[in-house]
């Protein structure tokens, strides 16, 4: 393929390994980028940020991380030094060309440690290298839970993750039964690991500066519960769940049965009320229903 990085760009005064708000826009400029909605494109003008996230994010020499959506450099920049290699997944072809020259003129003792992948998060099938041990990443917002749910059961030597989202979404990814958040991303991100709330981020560091805050989601893999039921099996019962909010279970599952008397006796051979309701339920609780399926 022929060589179609852009140019070098003369960037600002900033710490040179990382990017400042004039380093950002100076970088979009050089490739005629205007940040879009539809790829949900906010890219982080605050080094202080990039920096909180690798530190919360945990990760170490040891570490081959994911990033998805780099954009511009921002995070990339304040991973590289602390891991072993950084795998950075872009959907944006004149983005993914433009990252490595960014990281050579800010970087250049790190260059070594970055692959860019051109492709999108939702179709990945494998990676080069060596299998990446956590997820680091300003996931767009509009995709942000489908990518987090594609890849955790894709890549199961992910032990840790850590993703910048809308605060909504974090605040979903996080709730605990019985909370108003928890719903169905809340559940099946609870199949893979213990989920928490570890902070939240103004909207002023992003440019352009989107209208609502960030949160950061951390995830720490686990066993998925012990049940007879698959994954699959498991999520169609959180789906049908969910499918009709503050329904009672015996009404919610219906379908999932067969008829309401059938969902009725399948959610008390598991050992569960009813007339609960799935914002209720742990994961735990949906896989014993899910054992219980009429055949």
């Amino acid at each position: 393929m022929a060589d179609m990085r852009p140019p070098a760009v003369q960037l600002s005064d900033q710490p040179r390994e990382l990017l400042g708000a004039a380093d950002i826009r100076r970088l979009a400029a050089s490739i005629g980028l205007r940040p879009t909605k539809t790829l949900g494109q906010n890219f982080v003008i605050d080094g202080g940020t990039v920096r909180r996230i690798a530190r919360v994010a945990e990760v170490g020499s040891d570490d081959v991380v994911l990033e998805v959506g780099p954009g511009l450099g921002s995070l990339t920049l304040a991973l590289l030094p602390l891991v072993s290699r950084v795998v950075a997944v872009e959907i944006d072809e004149r983005l993914a060309q433009l990252l490595p020259s960014t990281v050579g003129a800010h970087a250049p003792d790190s260059a070594g440690k970055l692959t860019v992948v051109q492709a999108d998060a939702l179709r990945l099938r494998e990676l080069p290298g060596a299998p990446p041990s956590a997820i680091v990443a300003n996931l767009p917002y509009n995709v942000a839970v489908p990518v987090l749910l594609h890849l955790l059961p894709l890549l199961p030597t992910v032990r840790r993750v850590l993703v910048m989202v809308q605060l909504e979404v974090a605040q979903r990814l996080a709730a605990k039964p019985g909370e108003e958040p928890y719903g169905v991303p809340s559940v099946k991100a609870r199949w893979y690991g213990d989920v928490r709330m570890a902070g939240t981020i103004g909207r002023q560091v992003f440019w352009p500066a989107p209208r609502i805050d960030s949160g950061l989601v951390s995830l720490r893999r686990r066993d998925p519960p012990a049940t007879s039921a698959t994954r699959e099996a498991v999520f169609e019962v959180v789906d049908a769940a969910f499918a009709q909010r503050r329904k009672t279970l015996r009404a919610a599952l219906a379908s999932w049965a067969g008829s309401p008397v059938a969902a009725e006796e399948a959610v008390r051979r598991a050992g569960i009320d009813p007339g609960a309701r799935g914002e209720t339920l742990s994961v735990e609780e949906f896989a014993r229903i899910a054992e219980q399926r009429p055949s």
